[in-house]
């Protein structure tokens, strides 16, 4: 029996309910108190982003707790993800460097890194946003991805294939960068940055061309120096936009393409120098020409696949962050979930529209109990502008997620049928 002095405190930046109830589910979950830093409305939900304030609000949070502090832990992206290593540097706590994430969040700064020990990087290069009809950098052609060089869930990221949609992608941009440039360019002062990094700062806008091939994500993490690849998740995305259908695990790669997929990532996780803590690395990986192209590197495990993991592993991968934020070494569980493969769905609306009516908690409920192994989570409340939602890519709007276990994908496609078709949604027009 734990008694109550090794119980170790651990604070979660923005906690929100989902991953509240993921932590209390873990093994020996006993032996932990969670407790909330900040309120995620006022790291996430907010037009502007006070980083300094919000620092000093979590520090003052921190040092009035009656009792000891023995980590600090985030899932969610910018701020969170970068207040998290300054906060446990103030507090001598295990984390990696700020340095060593930034090379991550910077979208030209990690390129650079990559590019350094890795040949599978696509061509990639800076647009000038000052300039108001911008051309494609040197040595690259169309079609292309345009991305501020710090952004979230993909938002103001765009594929464009001739002149026109990039300006017109470029001005969009150019409206929207400052809200999550101008406090990442607040974080990128707190360390010594090279000189084209400096140069760029948190505002400027990348160009790389674009990739083929199924989307994967590499799940895995590092500890003093030691890189380990965990899982390997499939993205699968909608028939006709870029945005995601599904996450599906384990992955359909081929046990070679994992392996090179794995050696890939401990490059380039050593390069950058991630040590302590979680890490998720998307990649496109192209049959036809046996090609790997690496997307993103994320400095933190993707929340979205804890469930699939507790499926299919056994547990839900928060408790790998949880276990190197303690300064100890995970061991990860592999195939010993009730359910064979597992997906998150995301249920989406393509046009902008105003919730009328979602479903009520006792039709959750009901979906839950008549099919089995499925949890959803509805986000939406009547009177809700689908635009004005936190967390959306620039395509579709998502507007449930359905997390679902089975022991095949055919079974795996029925279960979200039969799940939607319980979820009653109605929309007026924007």
């Amino acid at each position: 029996m734990t008694g109550a002095t090794d119980v170790q405190n651990v604070f979660v930046l923005g906690l929100d309910e989902h991953n509240a109830q993921l932590l209390r589910s873990l093994p020996g979950a006993d032996r932990y108190r969670f407790h909330a830093l900040l309120d995620i409305d006022d790291l996430l939900h907010r037009e502007t982003i006070p980083v300094p304030e919000l620092l000093e609000q979590a520090q003052r949070q921190l040092a009035e707790f009656d009792g000891r502090v023995d980590a600090v832990i985030g899932f969610w992206d910018f701020p969170i993800s970068t207040m998290v290593p300054i906060l446990a540097r103030r507090l001598g706590l295990p984390w990696p460097s700020l340095e060593s994430v930034l090379k991550c969040e910077h979208k030209y700064w990690s390129r650079l890194e990559q590019r350094a020990v890795i040949e599978e990087v696509p061509r990639f290069g800076l647009l000038d946003l000052d300039d108001p009809a911008p051309d494609l950098p040197e040595g690259l052609a169309y079609p292309v991805w345009i991305k501020p060089v710090k952004s979230a869930s993909s938002k103001l990221a765009f594929r464009v294939e001739n002149h026109k949609q990039l300006h017109d992608a470029a001005a969009e941009i150019r409206e929207g960068v400052g809200r999550i440039g101008d406090p990442f360019e607040f974080v990128l002062g707190q360390v010594d940055l090279p000189p084209e990094i400096a140069e760029a700062g948190g505002s400027a806008c990348l160009v790389e061309e674009a990739a083929s091939g199924v989307q994967v994500t590499v799940e895995g993490y590092s500890y003093r120096g030691d890189v380990r690849v965990y899982g390997i998740v499939d993205s699968v995305h909608c028939p006709d936009s870029p945005s995601f259908l599904r996450y599906q695990y384990p992955s359909t790669v081929s046990a070679a393409v994992a392996d090179r997929l794995a050696d890939i990532s401990r490059r380039v996780i050593t390069r950058i120098g991630l040590d302590g803590t979680t890490f998720d690395i998307e990649y496109f990986w192209d049959a036809e020409r046996d090609a790997v192209t690496l997307l993103e590197v994320n400095p933190r495990h993707s929340q979205s696949h804890a469930e699939l993991f507790e499926q299919v592993d056994g547990f839900a991968h928060h408790d790998v962050m949880l276990q190197l934020a303690l300064g100890r070494e995970p061991r990860p569980p592999h195939r010993e979930g009730r359910s064979a493969v597992a997906a998150k769905w995301f249920v989406r609306r393509a046009e902008d529209g105003v919730a009328v009516r979602v479903p009520t908690a006792e039709e959750i409920e009901r979906v839950e109990r008549e099919v089995p192994g499925c949890t959803v989570t509805v986000s939406l409340q009547p009177g809700d502008r689908l635009s004005e939602q936190h967390d959306q890519d620039s395509y579709t709007y998502a507007i449930a997620n359905v997390f679902v276990g089975a022991d095949s994908e055919d079974e795996l496609r029925e279960k979200y049928e039969r799940v939607v078709a319980g979820l009653p949604f109605e929309f007026e027009e924007a």
